[in-house]
């Protein structure tokens, strides 16, 4: 049986810690910055973890 492909959407998107959770980019950053306060826009800056909810499918995504 072959190999199984990862989603390659996924594996640029997504990478995996240590503990194998799941890092992402904050949303919300793309354009429409001038209406967004400075502590905000600042705040997206940082990698937030994937929610437990859709971890799961994320996991097979990255398989």
């Amino acid at each position: 049986m072959p190999k199984m492909k990862s989603n390659r959407g996924a594996a640029k998107t997504f990478r995996k810690t240590a503990s194998g959770k799941f890092k992402r980019k904050s949303a919300y950053k793309s354009h429409i910055l001038s209406s967004k306060s400075t502590k905000r826009k600042r705040k997206l800056r940082r990698d937030t973890l994937v929610s437990v909810a859709e971890g799961k499918r994320v996991r097979i995504m990255m398989q």
